[in-house]
């Protein structure tokens, strides 16, 4: 599906056409300071701005947005209603909130960024870590997978959502929790066979 949620969407947006590696570390501060900063409800629509603009800028149609969010839904509810049990609900909202726009956030990195292009900058960026030991590569891998994987799997409780009302089946954590557990794995199995493939499983 050339459409699909994680898959590079080619394009000559301003965003597009930033390097690789700014587009990560900008993800990473601008995650960590909506984290430091969106401390209470009121100050939750400035993140949303901020992130609404990102959209528009990248040029990213809003029923992809629509799209990426909606399996949120089910997640978001059961962490929000943990949070008021446990805290307040300010905390629940703002947990909830910073969670959706990072995600968000994430989603616009990975459809405007192609994957070669994100895993050279990773590359670059652990480089100095060669001296410790470590895989630059590897771990540039791992990174990688793991930014895709935040689309993925947003489209794969889409599925799921939608094969449950497709059956008429009233929401229950264990029908929608169950199905998307094994899809991730899965899909795990997917990444494993093709690291396998490429001589990376060692």
């Amino acid at each position: 599906m050339s459409n699909a949620l994680g898959v590079y969407q080619p394009g000559n947006s301003p965003i597009h056409r930033l390097p690789a590696g700014l587009k990560l570390v900008a993800l990473g501060v601008v995650v960590i300071v909506m984290t430091a900063l969106i401390t209470t409800p009121e100050r939750l629509p400035f993140g949303i701005i901020v992130v609404v603009a990102v959209f528009l800028i990248a040029r990213l149609r809003m029923r992809v947005v629509l799209t990426s969010l909606r399996p949120l839904f089910w997640v978001v509810l059961m962490i929000f209603t943990f949070q008021v049990i446990f805290a307040s609900w300010e905390r629940a909202v703002v947990v909830c909130g910073v969670m959706i726009l990072s995600v968000a956030l994430a989603i616009v990195v990975s459809l405007t960024t192609r994957t070669m292009d994100m895993l050279a900058a990773l590359t670059r960026m652990f480089s100095p870590l060669q001296r410790f030991g470590l895989r630059p590569d590897r771990m540039a891998l791992v990174l990688a997978l793991a930014i895709r994987s935040i689309p993925l799997m947003v489209e794969l409780i889409t599925q799921v959502d939608e094969a449950r009302r497709a059956r008429g089946l009233k929401f229950m954590p264990h029908r929608l929790a169950v199905p998307v557990v094994l899809g991730a794995l899965h899909l795990a199995d997917h990444f494993a066979d093709a690291l396998s493939a490429r001589g990376l499983d060692d």
